[in-house]
């Protein structure tokens, strides 16, 4: 055996940066040490069983993502928008993921280590079709491939007994909504991950309003009295208290769907997720039809 001194010490040191990149390019990237630094990604690993290292805004993700559960060991690593690049370069992480156009730049993450972006709608108005495909993307950097096609596997099968089981949903319009402030809610349409879901399991969508790029609009509280002859579902975010004060004005008390006790307030499903987010959307929706 070869004594190691200390120049070949040095020479080591110096190739670790080249050694490691051709690691990652032989598909030897250590899963279990990728960060991700919005909830999409971090949907899309736990669809691969897999953990990440370090999550942006986890005393959010529980108000407003809910599940997947994230265990302990996940560190904090900063805002969404603006996550602690400092800590980012000290965790080394193997791979940062992020959803594209949103967050710091990918050139600034790239200084930091590998990164993948994830667009959440590529355009077409198709978020949970655009999420399959990000999932392959993911499985095939990583290494699971097998496990994200039983995943897609597994996710048709469960829309296909879906549609059957909510089918006597599909003769009522559906509103689906989530509180903003006591002026103000959030509607979803048109480009949105619950409409995709909606078309699949052959129900109705009762908001036919303006949405933007993400399926989504915010809009007067005023503006829901001409959704008529509909259910409505409000997705919670730890929002308990402006529920009770918006409950008790008139405008709300006058709403179609309130009056006609078609309004049910639901655990949170992320707007803006992948298929475990439109997994847990029918799970509930399922439930507020057999309550």
């Amino acid at each position: 055996m070869l004594p190691i001194t200390r120049r070949r010490l040095l020479a080591a040191m110096a190739l670790s940066p080249l050694l490691w990149q051709q690691s990652l390019r032989a598909g030897t990237l250590d899963a279990q040490r990728i960060v991700a630094l919005e909830w999409l990604p971090i949907e899309l690993m736990m669809a691969l069983d897999v953990v990440p290292m370090g999550a942006a805004e986890l005393f959010n993700y529980r108000d407003w993502v809910g599940k997947p559960e994230l265990p302990a060991s996940v560190i904090d690593v900063g805002l969404r928008t603006e996550p602690n690049l400092e800590l980012l370069t000290q965790l080394k992480p193997s791979l940062i993921l992020y959803s594209s156009g949103y967050g710091p730049s990918p050139t600034i993450l790239s200084r930091i280590a590998p990164s993948q972006g994830f667009a959440f709608n590529n355009g077409d108005g198709k978020p949970l079709t655009a999420a399959g495909a990000s999932l392959m993307q993911l499985a095939q950097r990583i290494g699971k491939v097998s496990r994200a096609q039983a995943h897609l596997q597994m996710f048709d099968d469960f829309i296909a007994d879906m549609r059957a089981r909510l089918a006597p949903r599909a003769a009522r319009p559906l509103l689906v909504m989530s509180l903003i402030d006591n002026r103000h809610a959030i509607v979803f349409g048109k480009g949105s991950l619950f409409l995709e879901v909606m078309e699949r399991l052959g129900l109705q969508n009762a908001w036919q309003g303006e949405t933007n790029f993400w399926g989504s609009a915010v809009i007067g509280i005023e503006r829901l009295a001409t959704i008529h002859n509909a259910d409505a579902i409000c997705l919670s975010h730890g929002d308990e208290t402006l529920m009770q004060q918006i409950a008790a004005t008139e405008l709300w008390q006058s709403l179609p769907f309130v009056r006609a006790q078609r309004f049910t307030r639901v655990p949170t499903v992320w707007f803006y997720g992948a298929t475990l987010s439109a997994m847990e959307f029918c799970r509930i929706l399922a439930s507020v039809q057999e309550a």
